[in-house]
């Protein structure tokens, strides 16, 4: 590295460690080297902003307050305490590694980048920040926030969603940790990417970069980071049947390989079609129902979005006046239930059908 290079790095590094003692949030994570709370926050703030996930930190720690605690816990205890935050691929995928941690490692996280990645749900920038933060290894953290800061400062143009972007920006970011406090300086540039550089309307007129930072001395601040690569959105119709016999309704959980798997939804019929009506949607159980129950759409195509597909739903009631001869479906995948208003409560259900529940038992 050539020494202007050198003397450029050391200058954004001090700049950006002095601007975050002065402007860091107190965060409760910060407060700890505790590698189970740090693996906690973190994988709680992937896709979720700090502010809603500080209620299931303080959660998880108050009811699951150790890693032994986390394994020994139920699936679904686990996905209650996570129902809200959405991606429940990462509470499943939290359960196995605590399980690993409890018999693989004795209740103790590995203490090294290496060996955190290894474990299931822990990529490069969670196992990078577990062992920073955590046991002061000297490894770059690289999130959305990192990638915005780096491509904006030093001028960047490779596209952040293309393979060789982690590559070169982890790669740039090594360079920049100062000997010694590789914890403080990742918390920073993160810190400053959430809220300085932020993606729209950075605060550059009191930014202590501006001398050092490529898109402000050239106005691209809107250009950078470069994303091309766009994400597919697909549209499913949901009809949803609150199947109600006195104080229980019927639910199940849903299958694997799907969106919200595990958890627990009233009977449901996908349909093709947005609109779809009582006619066009031809299902044996439910007209059977309909022959001894009374019918109310509730909720009218509510519209759930998620990062890759957009859930429209609408609700259905059917009140039960008489049970007999009626048998609920029943499959090697799919087992419909009747449970109580408490029951159903404690089950851990998407925040669609939380929702909803709420609303119609008021």
């Amino acid at each position: 590295m050539n020494r202007g290079i050198l003397i450029k790095n050391q200058t954004f590094s001090i700049k950006v460690i002095s601007w975050f003692q002065e402007n860091k949030r107190d965060l409760p994570w910060r407060h700890t080297k505790d590698p189970y709370a740090i693996w906690l926050s973190e994988i709680i703030l992937q896709q979720t902003r700090v502010a809603q996930g500080l209620p299931y930190y303080y959660r998880f720690l108050e009811q699951l307050p150790t890693v032994h605690d986390f394994a020994s816990a139920s699936q679904e205890e686990i996905l209650r305490l996570w129902q809200g935050l959405g991606y429940y691929s990462r509470a499943r995928n939290m359960h196995a590694t605590a399980k690993l941690v409890v018999e693989k490692y004795g209740g103790r996280f590995p203490d090294s980048y290496i060996e955190l990645v290894k474990l299931k749900g822990i990529g490069p920038y969670t196992g990078a920040a577990i062992a920073s933060f955590a046991f002061g290894e000297a490894v770059p953290v690289v999130d959305g926030n990192v990638f915005r800061v780096l491509s904006r400062v030093f001028g960047i143009e490779t596209d952040i969603a293309s393979s060789p972007a982690r590559k070169e920006f982890t790669e740039l970011a090594q360079t920049l940790i100062p000997e010694g406090t590789p914890a403080d300086f990742n918390q920073a540039i993160m810190e400053f990417g959430a809220l300085q550089c932020t993606p729209q309307k950075p605060n550059c007129m009191f930014c202590p970069l501006q001398t050092e930072c490529y898109a402000f001395q050239n106005e691209a601040q809107s250009q950078l980071p470069v994303k091309l690569k766009k994400t597919k959105v697909r549209n499913r119709y949901f009809n949803y049947f609150a199947i109600q016999k006195g104080k229980e309704f019927v639910m199940n959980k849903r299958p694997e390989n799907d969106i919200w798997s595990g958890l627990y939804e009233f009977y449901l019929i996908e349909t093709e079609n947005k609109n779809a009506t009582l006619d066009d949607i031809q299902d044996d159980f439910i007209n059977e129902l309909l022959v001894s129950g009374e019918i109310n759409q509730l909720v009218d195509s509510k519209k759930h979005i998620l990062s890759h597909q957009h859930i429209f739903a609408t609700f259905w009631k059917i009140n039960l006046k008489n049970v007999e001869g009626i048998t609920l479906p029943s499959s090697s995948i799919t087992a419909y239930t009747f449970f109580s208003l408490g029951e159903i409560e404690a089950l851990p259900k998407s925040a669609l059908t939380a929702t909803f529940f709420k609303n119609m038992v008021v």
